[in-house]
């Protein structure tokens, strides 16, 4: 990077050294800047300011490194947003932190005072598409059910399929009983994040997992960003379009016609802004990891918030299940007025549907769940008086809501995204990391796994 880099060396060793001494907390905390920030050369590059790039910053920046994160969005937090315009926290993207006991995501939700509320899982009522109530007898033993499945599907497969076409060897026609199609697309779906025609029969629930009824922040998921995000700069509506690399010799991140410069960089752009090749990495990715990006599926979760004047529902309920005909359709609906003040429904679409529902209008996607709900408590029910909808798979800057096990990838896919490029491009991410993949946790132990692999290679 030439000579006034090499001058470089000497002040960022400094600030190393002053970081370990202590003398780090006193420098200056910058603001987030709106627009590309001024300077161009930085020690490191952290591309994407949700919560695997924050953490890696955050981490980087304690050490005394000149950080410069940046941003295609207008706002920090990626997949993690909230939104109080109805009164209540939507949360956009993530919505509980699941298994809340040891989860590093809790520490920094108790670090902000954050509040939490337990979602209970057994306060259901299940109706058919026609509105009858299923049943508890219906309903108690499905995990049962699911657990003998599982367990014959490990027995018989010498080779991995998709998830449904194992269930469809092992038991012939259970995905056509109602009740156990919905328990697929509203448990197995909703955890996983892909459709069942296309999950690894072998590795779709191979992950890990932290202890403890999962929670949803009250005082909204994105209040533990601000701690992770001073001390640094962090430029906005600043799409990176490309990344040329060398051998130990930094790297230049290019944002419309600005080319930035750093030592090494850590991206930490979704798996569909990867898979979409939106950015243009020089030289290509090594093929171990292209193919990787290529074989990793990226799933979709998708929300709609319906508030309504008044509640026409069991108030004391905390979720609602209905059978459609169609796997995926609105099968699962949170009820807010077991922990807010305010008449909301969340329906919620998995599997293949929820890409059928991101790509409605948000008026379709309310008639669309009007129907189901209709169906439930009557045609009489009110229309809403306001709405949020999420559409997770077309938006350019995620293009999916998590990554799963898909039929063609292994975690080693997952997996091989730890070893840095050419000692100077790193990656992290909730894609990163097999044994948390589709969390919050996992995102965040990725940035901070990303920044500690990074001092290794620069000690």
């Amino acid at each position: 990077m030439g000579e006034s880099h090499m001058n470089d060396v000497s002040r960022r060793s400094f600030m190393r050294i002053a970081a370990a001494a202590g003398m780090a907390g006193t420098a200056p905390i910058r603001a987030m800047a709106q627009s590309a920030p001024a300077r161009t050369d930085y020690d490191i590059i952290v591309i994407g300011a949700g919560m695997a790039g924050l953490a890696a910053a955050h981490e980087l920046m304690a050490q005394g490194y000149d950080v410069l994160v940046l941003e295609a969005r207008d706002r920090i937090g990626g997949r993690i947003h909230t939104d109080w315009q109805l009164g209540a926290p939507f949360e956009w993207g993530a919505g509980w932190i699941h298994g809340p006991d040891g989860n590093p995501v809790s520490q920094l939700l108790a670090d902000v005072d954050g509040t939490t509320f337990v979602t209970d899982d057994d306060s259901l009522e299940v109706y058919t598409a026609q509105g009858d109530d299923v049943g508890d007898e219906h309903i108690d033993g499905l995990d049962a059910r699911a657990e003998h499945a599982a367990a014959l599907i490990e027995d018989d497969l010498d080779d991995d399929t998709t998830l449904a076409q194992a269930l469809d060897r092992v038991s012939p026609g259970l995905l056509e009983d109602p009740v156990f199609r919905w328990y697929v697309t509203a448990a197995i779906e909703f955890d996983a994040g892909g459709p069942v025609e296309q999950l690894s029969a072998f590795y779709f629930s191979a992950d890990e997992n932290f202890d403890g009824e999962d929670v949803i922040p009250l005082s909204g998921y994105d209040s533990i960003l601000a701690p992770l995000s001073t001390g640094f700069d962090i430029a906005l509506n600043a799409a990176v379009r490309a990344v040329a690399y060398e051998e130990d010799d930094g790297a230049t991140v290019y944002v419309g016609d600005t080319a930035y410069e750093a030592d090494y960089v850590i991206c930490t752009a979704p798996l569909g802004v990867l898979k979409a090749v939106a950015i243009a990495f020089d030289p290509p990715l090594p093929k171990r990891l292209a193919q990787a990006i290529e074989r990793m599926p990226m799933g979709t979760v998708t929300k709609l918030a319906l508030q309504f004047a008044e509640p026409f529902w069991p108030t004391d309920v905390q979720y609602f299940g209905v059978l459609n005909e169609v796997k995926g359709r609105w099968p699962y609906i949170l009820n807010y007025r077991t922990f807010s003040d305010q008449n909301i429904l969340l329906p919620l679409s998995f599997g293949n549907y929820a890409f059928a529902a991101d790509a409605m209008t948000d008026a379709e996607m309310v008639a669309d769940a009007m129907d189901v709900l209709r169906e439930v408590f009557g045609e009489t029910i009110p229309e809403p008086v306001a709405h949020i909808a999420t559409h997770w798979s077309t938006d350019p800057h995620a293009l999916g809501a998590y990554s799963y096990a898909g039929f063609g990838s292994t975690p080693e896919d997952f997996e091989s995204f730890k070893t840095p490029v050419s000692q100077t491009l790193f990656f992290a991410g909730e894609h990163t990391d097999f044994a948390y993949h589709a969390t919050v946790h996992g995102a965040l132990l990725s940035g901070r796994r990303a920044a500690a692999r990074l001092l290794e290679i620069d000690a």
